[in-house]
C-alpha cells in the first residue's frame, strides 16, 4: 500500500487531460476555525449548525468510501480518520471547514454508487472516485464536480497486448458498478471474458496472479500501479469527459450538500485544493 502523501509522476499526456477544476476567489470569503467562529464557505460567514445538516452522527461527517484505491482511498494510521487519499483529504478539510470530526466507513462500490447505502443512513456522504452520471443521479445527489478522470488498460510489459482491440479471447478485469466496466463492455471486441471485481483490492492482485490479462480502470489507480511496480505499463489511455462527485442520498440533505459545496469553493479559492491535488498528482519529477 503506498504512502499517503508522496508525489506521483504522471504519464504526460494523460496527465495534460486531469483538468484542475478552478474558480475565481472572493475577497470577502473567511477562514475556518474547528471551533465554527467564522467558516468559510456559507453566505454569511458562518457554518450551518450541525443539527441543520441532518447528520448521521452529531459532531461527525461520516463518509462511506470504498477502500483501497489509491490514490484516492487509502488506509492510513497517521491520518485522523485512520484513512487518506485524495477523496479523503479533501473530505477531511471539509469536514474541518464545518466544524466537524471525519469518519469513514469501509463500504463495496456497488452498494454505494447505486445509492444503498446512503439510502439507508448507514453515512451522510460517498467519496470514493464516483463519476457523476445521469444513471446514479436517479437514486443520488451529486456535489459540484470536484475531479476530472480517464480510462486506462494496465497490461504486465511483456504481454502482446497494446490496446482495447487486443484483448480479443483475454480476460479483462474490470471493478463491478464502475463507469472501467460500462467502457469495457461497450469497447471491447466481442469474445472477450470480461471479469468483475469487488475492488482494485482484488484487481490488482488477479492482474499479478495472471488470472487476469490486464485491467481497465481509472487512469490515476492504474498508474499509481504502474508506478509501483516496473513489470507494468498503461498502454492505452481512454478520454470520457468523466468527472468526479461526492454523493448524497437523494432529496434528502439538500442543507448538507449546499455546505459541502461551499467548502469545495473555499478550498479552491485559498488554495487548499491545489495543495492537496499536488500531493497526488504533479507533475513535478
Amino acid at each position: 500500500m503506498s504512502t499517503p502523501h508522496v508525489r506521483r509522476t504522471l504519464l504526460g499526456a494523460a496527465a495534460a487531460s486531469l483538468l484542475l477544476l478552478t474558480a475565481c476567489g472572493d475577497d470577502d470569503d473567511t477562514t475556518t476555525t474547528p471551533e465554527g467562529e467564522d467558516t468559510a464557505g456559507s453566505e454569511d460567514g458562518d457554518a450551518p449548525p450541525s443539527d441543520d445538516l441532518e447528520l448521521v452522527s452529531d459532531g461527525a461527517l461520516t463518509v462511506c468510501s470504498d477502500v483501497p484505491y489509491p490514490p484516492f482511498e487509502i488506509e492510513d494510521s497517521d491520518a485522523p480518520s485512520g484513512y487518506s487519499g485524495f477523496d479523503i483529504d479533501i473530505m477531511q478539510a471539509i469536514a474541518e471547514g464545518l466544524g466537524l470530526e471525519l469518519t469513514v466507513q469501509d463500504v463495496g462500490f456497488d452498494a454505494l454508487q447505486s445509492g444503498t447505502v446512503l439510502a439507508a443512513g448507514q453515512c451522510d456522504v460517498g467519496a470514493s472516485a464516483m463519476t457523476i452520471t445521469e444513471d446514479r443521479m436517479e437514486n443520488l445527489d451529486f456535489s459540484d464536480p470536484y475531479y476530472d478522470s480517464l480510462q486506462s488498460l494496465l497490461v504486465p510489459i511483456d504481454s502482446d497486448i497494446e490496446s482495447i482491440d487486443d484483448l480479443a479471447g483475454e480476460a479483462l478485469g474490470v471493478q463491478q458498478g464502475t463507469t472501467g466496466k460500462a467502457y469495457a463492455e461497450e469497447n471491447s471486441p466481442d469474445d472477450t471474458e470480461i471479469t468483475d471485481f469487488p475492488s482494485d483490492g482484488e484487481l490488482w492482485p488477479a492482474l499479478q496472479a495472471g488470472t487476469i490479462a490486464a485491467i481497465l480502470q481509472d487512469f490515476p489507480v492504474n498508474d499509481e500501479h504502474a508506478q509501483a511496480d516496473e513489470g507494468y505499463e498503461i498502454v492505452e489511455t481512454y478520454e470520457t469527459d468523466e468527472q468526479y462527485g461526492f454523493a448524497f442520498p437523494k432529496d434528502e440533505k439538500p442543507a448538507l450538500l449546499e455546505a459541502v459545496n461551499a467548502q469545495l469553493q473555499e478550498l479552491r479559492d485559498n488554495g487548499t485544493y491545489d495543495e492537496i491535488y499536488d500531493s497526488y498528482f504533479s507533475t513535478d519529477s
